[in-house]
């Protein structure tokens, strides 16, 4: 069906506003015709398709177009790019059409953003998959995963359309992915707008309550900035710097996020601004040097707090970010973050890599930016991992802060927080991670599992009879490190595998006994495997002896040495044997089974989302804030349950809950926190911890209530009592 004439005016337009962006990019009449060749193509693919609002499909792709054009800075090919970014996967045109036309460049790009199709191994996510073939363009051309962001941008922008079902699985990936990746790409507004668009949709109540708040204490928050700023701007002008001054408000998911870890209302939010000095440097000094000197001109006037300056100009994010960042204290006692660039470090923060790339001739040293991309490639490249397990490695690289540690001869390596001296020798090399024994952190020996901080000159200790540890594995955050154990280990057991079976076979023909299912059934009981990989691996290894296998097989008590085996494995466990009968108070209108999600254990009254185990069948019920549940949207968006999950009454059931409570001590204070509890509420008391140190108490109680108002209700109490400074919700666990 052809579009109408108010959709070809629509188009029109839409198209007439791209080609005034695209006059900012073409250099010549050939970039331009490219362009059109591109628009006029994927007008005839499209025709008389439409979006899910009603509009004309076309007017996607001019959008992500105009995206690229304008809000990342991309070129002529990534234009042509976004303009043909859906018309192999939803039209019949192929990706050998594309190259006859555009040329193998254009094709190769098209090609990286269409959807993965065909069969996917059972135990892998196909999202998951999409996602692992987007990043793997990192190794051939970035712009492509720019593009990527570009068309996610404006599928957010236009989610409303969408039943609530895609929206959760849309959102999920979204936040789980797509915004870390805007983040560590450099591109700041946009991994901003996106974070509160997953918001708008996935809390629109709480979003327009924080917008609300926003606007209406704009008023008086830019009456405190002019009495800020008023100094400032005196003292720049008296130095003839050619500069701009503005104030940058949080954004809406920044301060809900804030809200959500420190539990705190809005009122208590003093970090809603921030003031940024944007200058245009003279020839001489260095771009550092004077913003040094702007940052020396801004602590006459106020005081810094010395522990929050970040120097990202001497040694810039991995993203490329440079920025000097200082929190002085402004009038009336209140705390204010001042950020000073040049021009070109904004354009850097805005853009990211479009941004780095065109001043990439300008860089004198080694960019940190580059190094980043090739971790990744690197990283792509060797991955052993299904699609699943992959995407949560490289998800840990992605919003973690950074450290910067040395070599011994002095070199730079930038690594997450929380990175281990194991972490640094497998970022030198993989063949060092492998061999490694120990540390010299500082001059001082150290076992290899010691977690390094930013500024420590590490040297790492090896032995050629040494090997990676299975335990390495969850000790490491670095998806470099990660894979290269994974890796080393798999290999390992394979070949324990291979042995194994040998020596296995070897020892039946000792004792003249014929290798047979029922034979392997027995030795696998009695030894605890539940497949025969791992008995052979675990015969390879030592860890199994054979010497008894003649007795085991003949012997009829192989059941009872299973029975054994299963008492003595389960004995540390607590989970309930009637796990089942305690959630019985969930309903959708389904007889499907429900499990209380343990990552975030909601309670009743808690606003929570449905996602049907793709393995066991059953619906794990988290709470909508919950981030797993953001994990598990983006990799199986397609198990969210459309109806809404409710919290049946007919039942009561008692959920142990923890409370955390911080205040100033006192006499008394345990007594009068035990009888709101036990007089007002009449609620079973499990366990109270108090802990007391400098005049400042800190206190955990884990308590029975039946659902979250209950709890709720009783943290207000506890706000109330004199010297209490905070109350949190813990960790909730379902009896």
């Amino acid at each position: 069906m052809d579009y109408s004439r108010e959709d070809e005016i629509l188009i029109d337009e839409a198209w007439s506003d791209l080609a005034t962006s695209c006059s900012k990019i073409c250099k010549s009449e050939d970039d331009w015709n490219f362009i059109k060749r591109a628009f006029f193509l994927a007008k005839e693919a499209h025709q008389g398709v439409r979006r899910r609002s009603g509009e004309p499909y076309l007017l996607h792709p001019i959008a992500v177009a105009k995206i690229v054009i304008e809000e990342i800075g991309l070129g002529v090919k990534s234009v042509v790019a976004a303009l043909l970014h859906d018309v192999v996967e939803d039209t019949d045109y192929t990706v050998e059409d594309i190259e006859r036309i555009f040329g193998q460049k254009i094709a190769s790009m098209v090609d990286g953003l269409t959807k993965m199709s065909g069969v996917f191994n059972a135990d892998t996510s196909a999202q998951a998959e999409y996602f692992r073939k987007v990043l793997l363009t990192l190794s051939h051309d970035v712009r492509v995963i720019l593009i990527k962001i570009a068309d996610r941008l404006h599928n957010m922008r236009t989610l409303g359309h969408m039943p609530k079902d895609k929206q959760i699985k849309i959102t999920g990936e979204t936040i789980h992915l797509f915004a870390p990746l805007a983040y560590r790409l450099g591109l700041y507004p946009i991994k901003s707008e996106l974070e509160d668009l997953c918001m708008k949709y996935r809390f629109p109540e709480e979003y327009a309550e924080i917008q609300q708040k926003i606007e209406e204490t704009e008023p008086e928050r830019q009456q405190y900035i002019n009495k800020f700023c008023a100094p400032i701007h005196a003292i720049l002008k008296q130095n003839n710097i050619d500069y701009e001054l503005s104030a940058r408000v949080k954004s809406v998911y920044s301060i809900w996020s804030k809200m959500q870890r420190k539990q705190i209302p809005f009122e208590e939010i003093y970090d809603l601004f921030a003031i940024r000095i944007v200058f245009k440097p003279l020839p001489f000094p260095s771009e550092k040097t004077q913003c040094w000197q702007i940052y020396s001109s801004i602590t006459d006037i106020y005081t810094p707090k010395p522990d929050r300056l970040r120097d990202w100009i001497s040694m810039p994010k991995a993203n490329g970010y440079e920025a000097l960042h200082s929190t002085v204290m402004g009038n009336d006692g209140i705390w204010v973050e001042v950020q000073i660039r040049t021009q070109r470090m904004e354009e850097i923060a805005d853009h990211g890599f479009a941004a780095h790339w065109k001043y990439k001739q300008a860089a004198q040293s080694e960019d940190a930016f580059d190094n980043w991309l090739g971790k990744i490639r690197d990283a792509l490249s060797g991955s052993t991992e299904n699609a699943v397990e992959f995407l949560d490695n490289f998800k840990l690289s992605l919003y973690t802060s950074e450290i910067t540690v040395f070599t011994p001869k002095g070199e730079q390596r930038k690594l997450p927080f929380g990175a281990t001296a194991l972490d640094f020798a497998y970022d030198i090399h993989t063949k060092i991670g492998n061999k490694a024994i120990g540390a010299k952190i500082n001059h001082k020996i150290e076992p290899v599992t010691k977690q390094i901080n930013s500024g420590d000159q590490i040297e790492i200790i090896t032995a050629d009879n040494a090997s990676p540890k299975p335990e390495w594995i969850d000790i490491v955050v670095t998806t470099k490190a990660k894979q290269a154990i994974a890796s080393y280990l798999k290999r390992e057991r394979e070949d324990n595998i291979s042995h194994g079976l040998t020596l296995f076979e070897e020892k039946l023909a000792q004792f003249n006994i014929t290798l047979s299912g029922s034979v392997l059934r027995k030795v696998m009981q009695a030894y605890g495997c539940k497949y025969k990989d791992e008995l052979y691996s675990k015969i390879g290894a030592g860890i199994i002896s054979l010497d008894n296998i003649e007795k085991v097989i003949k012997s009829s008590s192989a059941s009872k040495i299973l029975k054994f085996w299963k008492l003595w494995r389960d004995s540390g466990k607590n989970t309930p044997s009637n796990m089942d009968d305690n959630i019985e108070p969930l309903a959708t209108g389904q007889d499907d089974k429900f499990t209380i999600a343990s990552c975030c254990n909601p309670l009743p009254g808690d606003s929570v989302v449905g996602f049907k185990d793709p393995t066991t069948g059953r619906i794990i019920v988290h709470k909508s804030t919950c981030h797993e549940l953001n994990r598990l949207a983006s990799l199986f968006g397609k198990n969210i349950i459309k109806d809404q999950i409710r919290w049946s009454q007919h039942k009561a059931v008692s959920y142990l809950s923890t409370i955390e409570i911080r205040g100033i001590d006192r006499m008394g204070l345990l007594l009068e926190i035990s009888r709101v509890v036990s007089e007002d509420f009449s609620i079973n008391i499990r366990e109270v911890s108090i802990r007391s140190h400098d005049g400042i108490f800190e206190g955990n109680l884990s308590i029975y209530v039946q659902d979250a108002d209950a709890l709720h209700a009783l943290m207000d109490k506890f706000r109330q009592i004199k010297g209490i400074e905070s109350v949190k919700r813990g960790v909730e666990h379902k009896e």
